[in-house]
């Protein structure tokens, strides 16, 4: 159960999305669930349990499993958000692991309106942008155990 509360139910898109999306090899073998896809694809929750498949040597959450679980989902969201318009790449990110992961840890990854309209505005006056958002791991508690920042890639698409 997260702990973060659900702002409206899933669509059957969403649903969809997020069980094709647990489904997905590359995704599945992080250990990572996305356990939440709003409607609009404004927000998705994220839950990495500690399992056999996600511990490492010494018995908390494997680092690899941490980032893995996090790394697609803004670059998805935007993507979703912007449409076929835009390109969008995942370019950089930073990892500062604050304590060993021993429970189930969750993400919570939002986009506001301001910020869309941010990027499509910076889009048509600037060749391309880039733009950083914060994501933190945390227990039911709120506790952080991983701070990163995503760095994302973004451009009005070429016409052809």
């Amino acid at each position: 159960m997260s702990p973060f509360p659900r702002p409206k139910a899933e669509s059957w898109q969403s649903r969809l999305w997020r069980w094709g999306f647990n489904l997905f090899p590359a995704y599945r073998g992080t250990g990572g669930r996305v356990v939440y896809i709003a409607p609009d694809w404004r927000e998705v929750h994220v839950a990495l349990p500690l399992s056999w498949r996600t511990r490492n040597y010494v018995g908390t959450l494997f680092g690899g499993s941490m980032y893995g679980a996090i790394d697609p989902i803004y670059m998805l969201m935007l993507i979703h958000n912007l449409g076929p318009g835009y390109v969008v790449w995942d370019k950089a990110a930073t990892i500062r692991f604050r304590k060993p992961g021993r429970t189930t840890l969750y993400a919570r990854f939002v986009l506001s309106e301001d910020e869309l309209q941010t990027i499509r505005r910076l889009a048509c006056e600037l060749p391309s942008l880039d733009r950083v958002y914060p994501v933190e791991l945390v227990d039911r508690l709120g506790v952080v155990y991983a701070s990163f920042e995503k760095t994302l890639y973004v451009r009005k698409a070429k016409k052809e």
